[in-house]
């Protein structure tokens, strides 16, 4: 499964000029603000969580909240994610991978999701 998204960089950087760290903690947790050194990384975070959550057939919803997805960095400074169990379990989630970029005032994250229990992108029918 993969998802895609898609945001400017400036909607992120309103509202956070608007609501401070209120705005950050709508859709980020503390490891993840303290990762996030620059409104390019938020922007980059918020577009991360969106195309999971499209991946998974949700987007943001009670089903999957934006605290169901967490982002981290690894030592080369690459992201990646990890899920909240219960999303594991219902998918039978076997494979993660994220790409972020950001570009001429806009940010765009890919996700891929492997799940055993998908029935899209089948070559038969």
């Amino acid at each position: 499964m993969i998802g895609v998204d898609l945001v400017k960089i400036d909607r992120i950087k309103r509202f956070t000029e608007r609501f401070g760290d209120k705005a950050l903690t709508k859709f980020l947790c503390q490891d993840e603000i303290a990762l996030a050194k620059s409104i390019n990384t938020l922007a980059g975070f918020w577009a991360s969580k969106e195309a999971i959550s499209k991946a998974l057939g949700l987007g943001i919803s009670k089903k999957c909240s934006f605290f169901d997805i967490k982002i981290f960095k690894d030592e080369k400074n690459r992201p990646y994610f990890k899920l909240s169990k219960h999303l594991i379990q219902e998918f039978d989630i076997t494979e993660l991978d994220l790409s972020i970029t950001h570009e001429d005032g806009f940010a765009i994250a890919v996700a891929y999701i492997k799940s055993e229990k998908s029935k899209q992108g089948k070559l038969s029918f």
